[in-house]
């Protein structure tokens, strides 16, 4: 577990601490094994959890035909997956897409971004402009049949 060198009175002792339950710790010393009891419980240390909220998909999911794959056809939205600034526009209202078409270039963190579609159809309406700054999970294009 963790291995610790003390001096005491001028000697020199490696002290390595195997295992720690309750009240009682085992742990070698210089090559020979010992059982200590110490005379109030230890609480191991607890290792924070990264926690995370969960991920915003690039468009809303749509429902599955029954055999586990996904329609690519249908009304849906495309979201910006992370916050940053539209740098361009690649379609219009109105216009027909394919599944992999890039559809906006978002700049975020100085790096440009390409949004694809991942569903065929048709742009409904446009929810942004040329400069807009967006955040993670607004709405972009909705996309209909």
């Amino acid at each position: 577990m963790k291995k610790y060198q003390f001096t005491i009175h001028g000697n020199k002792y490696d002290v390595q601490i195997k295992s720690m339950e309750e009240n009682i710790i085992e742990m070698e010393v210089n090559g020979s094994i010992y059982s200590v009891e110490v005379d109030k419980s230890i609480n191991p240390v607890k290792t924070p959890r990264l926690v995370r909220a969960r991920a915003v998909p690039a468009t809303d999911t749509t429902p599955s035909d029954g055999t586990g794959n996904r329609s690519s056809k249908g009304f849906g939205t495309i979201k910006a997956p992370l916050p940053g600034t539209i740098l361009s526009i690649h379609c219009k209202e109105g216009d027909t897409i394919k599944v992999g078409q890039k559809l906006i270039t978002l700049e975020a963190m100085k790096m440009e971004n390409n949004i694809d579609s991942d569903k065929d159809g048709r742009v409904i309406s446009m929810k942004v402009t040329k400069g807009q700054s967006v955040m993670e999970g607004d709405i972009l294009i909705e996309i209909g049949d």
